[in-house]
């Protein structure tokens, strides 16, 4: 006797049924929208995409020049749509390098590109200023001139916007801990990455003046760094080859007096990736010298001390510093909280969206990046409803027929079905068909409410919020500039607006992709962790992060430049003067 899984295998190939590789139409069942199931809501507001071509186009202001914004720009047919970019930096910066950039193993503007030199073939406006204030009602924004020149009362100027994306990113979370923004660095912008730089350089020539005691140089040359995730891992690590390879070669005299302290609340660094990678580069720091401080919560930073709470012993602990850098986490600007007020969404950590991007609760306004997060609709809140559509013949029991047909539909708007059948190793909706049937009638290959309610409500155990990075961000920029081109070109009525059962969206929900992610730890050595649970440590695993860093740079210009930094850096080390 053939096996169940054998069964519904050729069941399902005799009769054409796609399984986990073979998607279906990419306009499907809209199952539930946030005002109710399948309120049938465009993409982007329906009424204003029907308009002839003889139309104005439709203006749409880009905040932000990160990750999110230039890849919404960068694949936004500009030539449909009235485009302003406003960002108070004219320039995209390669954040990924900022490590590289605070010891000068990379220059600063080796990783920065021009705006102007990105829109320079697309039919866009980019104004240097900042946005102060969002008016929903109004439709428009409210922005101030950041630079030096301005004319007297004319400092500020509106900007009208019939679609707002906001990709501003987001700020360091100091968590209110007192001296914070007072006495340490952080690592967001450029800007910071310089003067890091410049501070390190000035803790050593400061100690090498004669008259300074043997404690004040170790004060001085104590560097904290406060937050154990990819960002203060891998400063720690490039600041632990500029200080052994370049910089005891010329202050010999200060060996040993350096020290590099590393704070993480939690039990683990690099807790967001592989248990493999977090031991290796826990042994890998001891062996360095690096001091790892494990299960410790800053309490209050001062301008000689900071201090913290050991969690296994309950100790008060108070540490010299020469310089702190805080790595902890993000927080909402000022723009964006005061917007999140205006809107009621004042109890969230960042802007809520839902799964096609657009601001809950404001039409015509998308959130992208650091600054959002997708509230990703469960479907255990749904089953009732997505049962009652899948059964055809009103039996009250979905056969075999029945569920594969549905669930192929149903994982275009719940993702977390197929993660779930990923981390589960299915092949497809009938490796998930088997799995339900295990609870069900197996004898008739059907299932009842109840049986199928208990399948499905494991789907959502492995759902999480998307990581505040840069390939989100890209990802997500470039999923709804797609959007806005098929909507500008096309004029598709697939269904009537907000009738329950009957509507249909005209896009799938946006799907982050995870490609992986990398943690260089020093010593020309990095770990990888990769789709397929790949994971990889060693020189080789850095060779490959060059290659990968080469060639995500925005242009062949900045590709160029990191690639002659990587090589002076190899030939004549790090550059140690202070300008």
């Amino acid at each position: 006797m053939e096996t169940k899984f054998q069964y519904f295998a050729q069941f399902a190939k005799g009769n054409g049924w796609s399984t986990f590789d073979n998607l279906t139409s990419l306009i499907m069942q809209n199952f539930v929208d946030y005002g109710g199931i399948n309120a049938g809501q465009d993409h982007v507001a329906a009424d204003s995409t029907q308009e002839s071509s003889s139309s104005p186009k439709k203006k749409v202001v880009i905040l932000g020049t990160g990750w999110a914004g230039m890849s919404f720009l960068k694949n936004l047919d500009s030539k449909l749509y009235d485009v302003r970019i406003v960002s108070p930096r004219n320039y995209f910066v390669f954040t990924p390098l900022l490590p590289s950039v605070t010891v000068g193993t990379v220059e600063a503007r080796s990783i920065t590109e021009p705006i102007r030199r990105i829109i320079r073939k697309k039919e866009a406006q980019f104004h240097e200023a900042e946005c102060i204030k969002i008016d929903v009602d109004k439709k428009q924004i409210t922005c101030k001139d950041v630079s030096d020149i301005t004319f007297k009362g004319k400092e500020e100027f509106d900007l009208p916007y019939d679609y707002l994306v906001i990709a501003v990113g987001a700020t360091s979370n100091t968590f209110g801990t007192k001296g914070v923004m007072e006495y340490c660095h952080f690592l967001k912008d450029i800007e910071d990455a310089e003067r890091i730089r410049e501070h390190i350089i000035n803790c050593f020539e400061t100690a090498s003046l004669p008259h300074l005691s043997s404690e004040e140089r170790r004060k001085l040359l104590n560097f904290v760094v406060v937050g154990g995730g990819p960002t203060g891992v891998e400063f720690s690590a490039e600041l632990h080859d500029l200080v052994h390879e370049d910089l005891l070669c010329l202050y010999p005299h200060l060996k040993d007096n350096v020290k590099i302290t590393l704070v993480q609340s939690g039990d683990h660094i690099l807790n967001t990736f592989d248990r493999r990678i977090s031991q290796f580069a826990e042994k890998k720091f001891s062996r360095d010298g690096v001091h790892v401080k494990i299960g410790c919560r800053v309490l209050e930073v001062t301008d000689e001390v900071i201090r913290f709470k050991a969690k296994d012993t309950g100790k008060l602990v108070d540490v010299p510093y020469g310089m702190i850098v805080w790595s902890t986490g993000i927080s909402t600007r000022p723009v964006i909280a005061d917007f999140m007020k205006q809107i009621g969404q004042e109890k969230h950590r960042v802007l809520a969206t839902d799964e096609w991007l657009r601001v809950k609760n404001c039409e015509g306004v998308y959130a992208l990046g650091d600054c959002a997060s997708v509230e990703q609709r469960k479907i255990v809140e749904d089953i009732a409803y997505i049962f009652k559509q899948a059964d055809k013949d009103n039996n009250s029991l979905l056969s075999a027929a029945e569920f594969v047909e549905t669930m192929e539909e149903v994982r275009l708007r719940y993702p977390q079905i197929d993660l779930y059948m990923d981390h589960k190793h299915m092949k497809g909706v009938i490796g998930l068909l088997d799995e339900a049937l295990n609870s069900g009638d197996q004898d008739n290959a059907q299932l009842d409410l109840e049986h199928f309610s208990a399948a499905m409500s494991k789907v959502d155990s492995l759902m999480k919020c998307m990581p505040a990075t840069a390939q989100v961000a890209a990802q997500q920029g470039t999923y709804l500039a797609h959007s806005f081109n098929h909507i500008a070109r096309h004029k598709p009525a697939e269904g009537p607006k907000r009738i329950r059962a009957e509507g249909r969206h005209r896009f799938n929900p946006f799907c982050y992709r995870h490609l992986g992610q990398f943690a260089p730890l020093g010593g020309e050595q990095a770990a990888a962790e990769l789709p397929g649970d790949w994971v990889s440590i060693g020189r080789s695993t850095m060779w490959l992060w060059y290659s990968v860093y080469a060639s995500k740079q925005v242009s062949w210009r900045t590709r160029a430049l990191v690639m002659f930094d990587w090589t002076k850096r190899f030939v004549f080390g790090r550059d140690s003067s202070r300008m």
